[in-house]
């Protein structure tokens, strides 16, 4: 079964940086997408990005211009690099494989943004 491990959450002041990683125990090009999902205390689940197998990209529109996701085929490993963090971007933040049949996730690794 296909396991994923998020890391790189913590601590940051507003206006600060992080990135995210999802280490996947498996080739990353055979999930149909990968992605960052984020939940805040007393919300839903959201999307935050995306990336296809063929590479192409889509994001929230409260990150777009903030956040990039990338992956490295090699390593079968997700980035999202956060940049310009608000306060309102602090939740668990979720790496998710998606098949055709299924879906995966990740433990979820934890971003605070606070001054």
């Amino acid at each position: 079964q296909v396991q994923l491990v998020e890391s790189g959450g913590g601590l940051v002041q507003p206006g600060g940086s992080l990135r995210l990683s999802c280490a996947v125990s498996e080739s990353i090009l055979s999930f149909v997408a990968m992605g960052w999902f984020r939940q805040a205390p007393g919300k839903q689940r959201e999307l935050v990005a995306t990336i296809t197998s063929g590479g192409g990209t889509a994001y929230a529109d409260s990150v777009k211009g903030r956040f990039t996701i990338s992956r490295d085929n090699a390593n079968n490993t997700v980035y999202l690099q956060m940049n310009r963090l608000k306060p309102e971007d602090t939740a668990v933040y979720y790496c998710n494989a998606a098949r055709i049949s299924s879906n995966t996730w990740g433990q979820g690794t934890q971003v605070t943004v606070s001054s």
